[in-house]
């Protein structure tokens, strides 16, 4: 049977996503710093995305971009530029609040208005959503009714391994269809000894010699015949991003590990691989309906 991903012939194309946030946004430095202190603080991410739009059209390469609202409403010309280099602008919530933070009604507003502010902006429509830290899963399995009544076609919300600020190890590794209007397009894992290991980027990618990265989309390639979602963040590449005092070991060791050798793993995974858009990838693949949803009252079903 044909590979799902690929023709015989054809190397596969992967999906290459950025989540556009700044370095003060990020989840794990939230019990640190206010969210009512964002406006005080060194904002960065302008000349960040430069860099990465640089780096993406030596490599001719096209992304996905998940956006913050709050990031599009403060610099609307980088959220037009991304798009006129004929990027995918996506939505990555307004400020950065993980789904799990949200009750339901909170969640609908917070992605109806993220959703209107990106296009607005940038002129055209928003079709993907990914949730901040990849936080729906078990629990809240219902924002992904309120996605589709939104107007979304496609999340990026569920990394299919076992951690310790999220994760759900038991769903589907590749994209599935949630209902007939959305699609769920997970994380990429390896399957191996039994476990879903991280195979897509993020801190595993600057933790691991570059070598392990690449074999482990190599083995997706050839196991599973199946396109990689990749995901970093604009301030992984950022080595002179004001350092946050009073922050625990293990948050300090997770955010700031390798960033000196980021730029350098980028240019040689866009090398290494074919890459492209989540939307041009995947929203015209046929794609399996996941087997159960929960059937469970709630305002975005009203």
């Amino acid at each position: 049977m044909q590979p799902p991903a690929a023709s015989r012939d054809a190397p596969i194309s992967n999906a290459l996503t950025i989540d556009v946030e700044d370095y003060f946004q990020v989840s794990a430095f939230a019990p640190y710093i206010a969210r009512s202190d964002w406006d005080l603080l060194e904002c960065r991410v302008e000349r960040n995305v430069d860099r990465i739009l640089s780096i993406l059209d030596r490599h001719q390469t096209r992304a996905t971009f998940f956006t913050l609202g709050w990031i599009a409403d403060r610099y609307p010309r980088l959220i037009r530029q991304i798009a006129d280099q004929g990027h995918e602008v996506a939505s990555h919530g307004y400020g950065h609040q993980r789904a799990t933070d949200l009750n339901e009604a909170d969640f609908k507003a917070d992605i109806e208005r993220a959703k209107q502010v990106l296009e607005d902006v940038c002129g055209t429509a928003v079709t993907g959503y990914r949730a901040p830290s990849f936080s729906i899963g078990t629990n809240n399995l219902w924002a992904f009714d309120c996605l589709a009544r939104a107007g979304y076609r496609y999340s990026s919300s569920i990394y299919p391994i076992q951690h310790d600020h999220y994760g759900m190890p038991d769903a589907p590794r590749f994209a599935y269809r949630v209902n007939d209007t959305l699609m769920e397009i997970p994380i990429t894992t390896l399957r191996l000894f039994g476990r879903n290991l991280p195979a897509s980027g993020g801190g595993y990618f600057r933790l691991l010699p570059y070598a392990v990265s690449r074999w482990m989309l190599r083995q997706v390639h050839a196991r599973d015949g199946e396109s990689a979602v990749f995901y970093f963040h604009p301030w992984e590449i950022d080595i002179d991003q004001p350092r946050i005092d009073g922050i625990d070991s293990k948050t300090r060791f997770r955010h700031y590990v390798n960033i000196d050798r980021m730029e350098q793993r980028l240019n040689c995974l866009l090398s290494d691989f074919r890459w492209g858009r989540m939307d041009h990838i995947f929203l015209n693949r046929a794609v399996p309906l996941a087997v159960s949803q929960p059937s469970v009252s709630h305002p975005c079903q009203a």
